[in-house]
């Protein structure tokens, strides 16, 4: 069992980071490998919508870092893309990588890899938890019609500053037993 996490976010020890990596922890605990990728230390360019994925079996005609997130999605079992609220939706970084992800759309990637478990994490500096809920739930739908198993999705408000999130044992707690969750396939 391999449980990969992306993280969207651009700040060193992002609170949105803290969460995939405890994510990961709970994975790890269950017995899955784990590893994180920063999607913002990856050069990962916008799709072309060249349909060149759509010619070729799922193999996307860009030649750049997304190559490799390609790679550790094919080998994970499940996988976790964490991301800042950002203009009220996903921050840049994730929505390259999600993007992307339309290679694997319709190209057989299923039935060569199988379906893909996976969660998505959301931290916002908003004390409202319900204030992108209508967003949050959009994500997990577009993941789900892009043949995604979306097992949980985890927010976490009011995370203005790097590391703020450690205080939170209820996100921690739900963190880890999302991680669990994962790597029971």
């Amino acid at each position: 069992m391999k449980v990969v996490g992306f993280v969207g976010s651009p700040r060193e020890g992002s609170n949105t980071g803290i969460m995939v990596e405890e994510i990961l922890n709970g994975a790890s605990e269950a017995g899955a490998e784990t590893e994180l990728l920063n999607l913002s230390k990856m050069d990962i360019a916008p799709c072309k919508a060249c349909m060149h994925c759509k010619e070729n079996n799922g193999e996307c005609g860009t030649s750049d870092d997304m190559q490799i997130a390609y790679a550790k999605i094919r080998e994970a079992d499940a996988f976790v893309l964490g991301s800042p609220v950002y203009m009220w939706q996903m921050s840049a970084q994730a929505k390259l990588f999600t993007d992307r992800l339309f290679a694997n759309f319709k190209t057989g990637f299923e039935e060569k890899y199988g379906q893909k478990d996976m969660a998505l994490v959301f931290s916002q500096n908003n004390p409202d938890e319900n204030m992108f809920k209508e967003y949050f739930y959009y994500t997990r739908n577009m993941f789900d019609f892009l043949g995604y198993n979306v097992v949980d999705m985890l927010t976490s408000t009011e995370n203005r500053i790097p590391g703020e999130v450690k205080n939170k044992k209820e996100v921690m707690d739900r963190a880890r037993k999302i991680g669990r969750e994962l790597a029971k396939g």
